[in-house]
């Protein structure tokens, strides 16, 4: 006989209660007071997004099936497709008792998922030719989040895809959700923290290649601020690999210095070489950052890559991280900065009042009414 035990099932209805806004669970008493009446909810939010809607629907469907309820569903929008600010997203009709209290929670689900789909977007737009990993679980507020924007990432990217053939996405740094991006497993060879074990970089990539031998490698390169002799030496230490393109150098230096060889004059001529129009034009204290300032700028991007050609190894990839957001990444493919791979986190909402998704209801028992200044709740969306 097996004495283990099965945990109970957790029911989908158990927390809502806990995490629903009070006055929806003091409306819910009323109508049980009063009568239930059928009621139409209009989603909407206030900017511009990608349709993202999975993760809230699924979670509407496990609540309806537990309440024994219907919910009516419908999506004005296919998943992926862009939507204007103040365009209802979906109607959602079904009893007043069974809906009221699931606002707060279906609204958590969409809005920032929205809006970090519409970012991913235009960051694979921007540069079609650069394949994106999505590493933003460590900024994530929990496990929850860490689904949600991963999900996000892969809708934006799909819709990229389509749009522009743009690469996209192509995984995510964990294993919980690399499904979203068609992999078995996350993505990624070794953090900062194994080259300060190692005590150098070439060592640190040998240990990796020891521990898994036949896999491509990339290789962190920044630790000790030798962006491009540490690079160097790596190639050197496995040209079967750098001349097979199986092997990859990741550039993150912080914004607190630039990258060997590089001071405010020298990344001027860097861009000089390569991209003489782009200094010549207006630019914004951001822009110029991006283009020849510290950290990861174009001119850094530049400096690397021509290091590695120079020494004959112009199979290596370039793969580029730290603060890769939506207007680094504009500033990226204005001047065509030689990048194979971004990693990025930086598709999540940078202004979170933005993702805020609002809820309206339009009808009740199929009489159009709704709040003054919410008209524009009544027409239906494209679909």
């Amino acid at each position: 006989m097996n004495d283990r035990t099965t945990p109970e099932k957790h029911h989908p209805d158990a927390d809502v209660s806990r995490y629903a806004d009070r006055y929806f669970l003091k409306t819910k008493e009323t109508v049980a007071r009063f009568g239930d009446k059928t009621v139409t909810y209009a989603v909407f939010m206030r900017r511009p997004v990608i349709f993202t809607p999975r993760l809230m629907v699924e979670w509407l469907q496990g609540m309806a099936a537990a309440r024994a309820a219907d919910f009516d569903i419908k999506l004005n929008y296919d998943e992926g497709e862009w939507v204007g600010a103040g365009e209802p997203l979906l109607y959602l009709t079904g009893s007043f008792y069974h809906l009221v209290d699931l606002e707060t929670i279906y609204l958590q689900k969409l809005g920032a998922a929205c809006v970090a789909a519409y970012n991913a977007f235009t960051m694979c737009v921007d540069l079609p030719d650069v394949a994106f990993l999505a590493m933003d679980a460590r900024h994530c507020a929990g496990q929850e989040m860490s689904e949600m924007m991963a999900y996000a990432a892969s809708v934006g990217s799909k819709a990229a895809r389509q749009q522009a053939n743009a690469k996209g996405f192509v995984g995510s740094a964990t294993d919980a959700t690399a499904h979203y991006f068609g992999q078995a497993r996350g993505l990624g060879t070794m953090p900062h923290a194994l080259i300060g074990y190692a005590g150098s970089t070439v060592r640190a990539a040998e240990m990796y290649a020891d521990t898994f031998p036949g896999q491509d490698m990339t290789v962190l390169v920044d630790y000790f601020g030798l962006e491009v002799a540490d690079s160097l030496a790596v190639c050197r230490r496995f040209p079967d690999l750098a001349r097979a393109g199986r092997l990859s150098i990741r550039i993150d230096t912080h914004g607190g210095r630039f990258i060997e060889g590089l001071d405010p004059q020298e990344s001027y001529a860097v861009l000089e070489r390569h991209v003489p129009l782009a200094i010549r034009r207006y630019r914004s204290d951001a822009e110029l950052r991006y283009l020849t300032g510290t950290g990861v700028s174009a001119a850094a991007i530049f400096r690397v890559r021509d290091a590695l050609d120079t020494a004959g190894f112009d199979n290596v990839k370039i793969i580029a991280s730290s603060g890769f957001n939506v207007a680094k990444c504009k500033v990226m493919a204005d001047v065509k900065a030689p990048i194979d791979v971004i990693g990025t986190g930086s598709y999540l909402p940078d202004s979170w009042t933005e993702t805020y998704a609002t809820s309206d209801i339009i009808a009740y028992d199929g009489v159009p009414q709704v709040k003054v200044g919410r008209e524009f709740l009544f027409k239906h969306g494209k679909k």
